[in-house]
């Protein structure tokens, strides 16, 4: 619950991740259709200074499935994807004249996160180098705008051929691509491993839920909180298992049984001590319209505070945009013959990312909250007192609580409904079943894995792990 107190704090970077949310997905957007309502529309490549594409891409051009094959666990498999590759792009920019096509905008863009983010060394220099020549052909090639994942931890201590490479090539692998979100998290592969084995059982795996439903629920739970680097992380996740786009741009183009989780899940969100037995029964009775099973409900529940608490992991850490999501490139070459910075190159000699004047104002915050905790010791309702009043003095106020993005508060009702302190003193607190009365392993363990076959197991796992992780140096210093 005390995440929350933090979230304000976090806002500091909410002009760096506003420009993720517009569009969701790449190449997304919504637009007025002349009767107030949104409809998608897909960014054509704007913004491009150079030569333009023709209506028809490359006929060579690399595809989605041969890119794919550069994810093979079969070494001489992920060889010839690479060459075949090299030989398509090549191609395409042979056939790069006036009035014929071009690499695409998709293209250009994975080509860029293979360069930064694969864990793959051959493949990553390969990327690297295509890209180069791209640009030497004359055609604008995207850059990362962000210098690392994350804007508190400095990228040397992230890098992609580090101790930590083995669990990295293995999500790349299985996964398809590494993000900002798994290199920082790799900081604890112990964790990390759990995670996401946690998170492709919630997504991918047989379940109550339709697959492109377990997204859009998420994007539910991240607008709450503003967060726009997991709606576009799931917004493209939904896309791809058939969600329909005009869901992205309103919640009410969702189904009325997904809207029904609205109440539920702003009070999980904010001011969960609010939820009472009502709350379920208008999901789940009889007489309910839609109605929700049980354990269509639980995996509902779950994803919502897994998505929840992933989005203070985010804000906490700070992590940038990723180099392919709208936010986190750039066509706009910052000086002749820029190329693409690697993430793991860093900006500065400690190799920490370039801070912006709200950032620094958050690390000043948290040196002097280090600084009068060791001074003496006080309890844990001093210790936010203190943060609060430190944070009111040393923070602008226009920076504490941005506006939120457009295409985040268009997927967010109630968006005035906040945290707000559970009892303040000197008013009687309602009365509720208090978390010293609750218990995982009594009332929990057993309900989720009756409804959810082995989900019980994999969160009891990452419970048992997360104490042991929590008092590594580097995330506590950001804590």
């Amino acid at each position: 619950l005390e995440n929350d107190r933090y979230d304000s704090t976090a806002q500091v970077y909410q002009e760096n991740q506003n420009t993720m949310a517009s569009p969701p997905v790449p190449g997304f957007t919504c637009q007025t259709n002349g009767k107030g309502n949104p409809t998608p529309v897909w960014d054509s490549g704007a913004g491009r200074s150079g030569r333009t594409r023709s209506d028809s891409e490359c006929n060579a051009a690399p595809t989605a499935k041969s890119l794919a094959r550069l994810c093979s666990r079969d070494k001489d498999e992920r060889t010839t994807a690479l060459e075949e590759l090299s030989q398509k792009v090549l191609v395409c920019l042979g056939l790069d004249r006036p009035g014929s096509a071009q690499l695409s905008k998709e293209v250009l863009l994975h080509l860029l996160r293979l360069s930064s983010l694969c864990p793959l060394k051959e493949v990553r220099m390969k990327a690297t180098e295509l890209l180069r020549t791209a640009q030497e052909e004359g055609i604008d090639v995207p850059r990362a705008l962000a210098s690392g994942p994350s804007a508190f931890i400095p990228a040397k201590e992230l890098l992609i051929d580090g101790p930590n490479q083995d669990i990295l090539i293995e999500s790349f692998l299985s996964l398809g691509r590494v993000d900002h979100l798994t290199m920082v998290m790799a900081l604890h592969p112990a964790y990390l491993s759990c995670y996401q084995r946690t998170q492709h059982a919630l997504l991918e795996l047989d379940g109550p839920l339709p697959c492109h439903w377990r997204h859009y629920i998420s994007i539910m739970a991240a607008a709450r909180h503003h967060c726009a680097y997991l709606v576009h992380q799931h917004s493209a996740g939904f896309l791809e298992a058939g969600g329909e786009e005009g869901w992205l741009c309103s919640l009410r183009h969702a189904p009325t049984k997904l809207r029904s989780l609205q109440t539920l899940n702003k009070l999980l969100a904010h001011r969960p001590w609010l939820i009472t037995q009502q709350h379920i029964q208008e999901l789940v009775s009889p007489g309910a319209e839609p109605r929700w099973s049980l354990a269509e409900l639980i995996h509902a529940v779950i994803l919502m505070a897994h998505t929840h608490s992933l989005c203070s992991f985010v804000w906490g850490c700070g992590l940038n945009p990723e180099p392919d999501h709208v936010g986190g490139y750039t066509f706009q070459p910052s000086s002749p013959g820029h190329l693409p910075r690697s993430p793991h190159s860093p900006a500065h000699e400690d190799g920490r990312p370039e801070l912006v004047d709200g950032e620094v104002e958050v690390e000043l915050l948290m040196k002097r909250m280090v600084e009068l905790q060791q001074q003496q010791e006080c309890t844990q309702e001093e210790m936010v007192t203190r943060f609060e009043r430190e944070r009111s003095e040393s923070i602008p106020t226009a920076l504490v609580r941005g506006a939120p993005p457009g295409l985040v508060l268009c997927l967010v009702e109630e968006p005035e409904f906040r945290y707000e302190d559970f009892a303040p003193r000197g008013e009687q607190s309602p009365h509720i079943m208090r978390a010293q009365d609750y218990s995982w392993e009594d009332h929990g363990f057993s309900l989720v894995n009756r409804l959810l076959p082995d989900m019980g197991q994999l969160l009891d796992e990452k419970f048992q792990v997360k104490p042991r992780s929590s008092n590594k140096s580097k995330f506590s210093e950001i804590a």
